[in-house]
């Protein structure tokens, strides 16, 4: 059974026994409607804007300019929205060949990653202007971070002229790298025979999931892990119990101004895997109001986190942006009693996902 859930949910699930053969099947409706429904249009979309990226920048590199490296920031923003939506599936193929890291090398709490981007471009290492060979360095110089750094990190200002045209060459590897990694994991998850069908198609001869019941968690793990990251993690890392331990620079995405944009995308990427896969159609018609309550709980954080967007230092300055923070935190709270707790009981103790099997 995958790891990833607290101890408390598995106990429920294995306290609930195996699932019978029909609840298997209504079990696996569940899990295809959360991939047709979400994960692949994700990732399409995804790759969508990666490939817009790539574009973004190898035509700020042919023709610097500041209308350019405008332009390329903007669809650096829009890659982080894409993937801040569809990085709460940390599971599948996203988690082989290091993707994950290389997608998003987060937090860099020693600052070991940033260290290496600031030494390839002082050393302007050829190597790592080279997508093919960059994909085999440290995941830390070929993401969002590394990117995000070229971008707007210290002298980013120079891509718009032709003062830097090696800084413009390793952004717009990244920017490939990103591109090949989003199709690499979206074409994975299309795949008939791939993880997508192990997933979908729990069973005793299944590898990974060997009945319904264990599809099932790692469908409500991702609400559950996914909030105590974005609160614990995320939140966390920037957001001090008083202004004076505020740490604004530890914020994911802060040198673009994308903070806000990554925890509303992960909030977004719940309520609407949530929806696609019409988990809480699956509760007792008396637990209905749960489903009801985490799509209202989930937009009241959404609109939160769109409220603070721009320099997190200037929200963190601002009382009334920093109530809609501690509200944030507040709703991510109050999410993770309601799923990991509540709703949890109600398929795992007292449904004993009978309503999967349509009793």
């Amino acid at each position: 059974m995958p790891k990833r859930l607290a101890s408390a949910l598995v106990l429920m699930l294995v306290l609930a026994g195996a699932l019978p053969a029909s609840a298997v099947a209504k079990a696996s409706d569940v899990i295809q409607r959360a991939i047709d429904g979400f994960v692949r249009p994700a990732y399409a979309r995804l790759h969508d804007h990666a490939d817009s990226l790539t574009e973004a920048m190898h035509t700020l590199c042919q023709t610097p300019s500041q209308d350019n490296l405008d332009a390329a920031r903007a669809e650096f923003s829009g890659v982080v929205d894409a993937w801040s939506v569809v990085e709460i599936i940390r599971f599948g193929p996203i988690a082989e060949n290091n993707r994950l890291e290389r997608m998003l090398f987060w937090p860099d709490r020693k600052s070991i990653g940033l260290k290496q981007v600031q030494a390839a471009l002082a050393g302007k290492d050829p190597t790592a202007a080279d997508p093919a060979q960059l994909a085999t360095k440290s995941v830390a110089m070929q993401g969002l971070g590394a990117l995000e750094f070229v971008l707007h990190g210290d002298g980013a200002d120079q891509l718009a002229g032709r003062d830097d045209a090696y800084r413009c060459a390793y952004g717009a590897a990244i920017a490939g790298n990103i591109e090949a990694i989003a199709g690499e994991v979206g074409n994975a998850w299309t795949k008939p025979d791939g993880f997508a069908a192990l997933w979908a198609n729990a069973g005793p001869q299944n590898a990974l999931y060997h009945d319904g019941a264990e599809a099932v968690t790692e469908l409500v793990g991702v609400f559950i892990n996914e909030l105590e990251m974005v609160r614990d993690v995320r939140l966390k890392s920037f957001l001090g119990a008083k202004p004076e331990a505020d740490k604004p620079k530890q914020a994911i995405y802060w040198r673009s101004q994308n903070t806000a944009r990554s925890l509303t995308g992960n909030l977004a990427g719940m309520d609407a895997l949530f929806q696609a896969s019409q988990l809480g159609e699956a509760l007792s018609p008396d637990a209905r109001w749960m489903a009801e309550s985490v799509h209202i709980q989930l937009t009241n954080g959404i609109e939160a986190a769109k409220a603070f967007r721009g320099p997190i230092d200037k929200a963190l300055a601002d009382p009334a942006l920093r109530q809609k923070l501690d509200y944030f935190s507040l709703v991510t709270s109050s999410l993770t009693s309601l799923i990991g707790t509540r709703l949890t009981a109600e398929f795992g103790l007292t449904a004993g996902f009978s309503s999967l099997d349509g009793d």
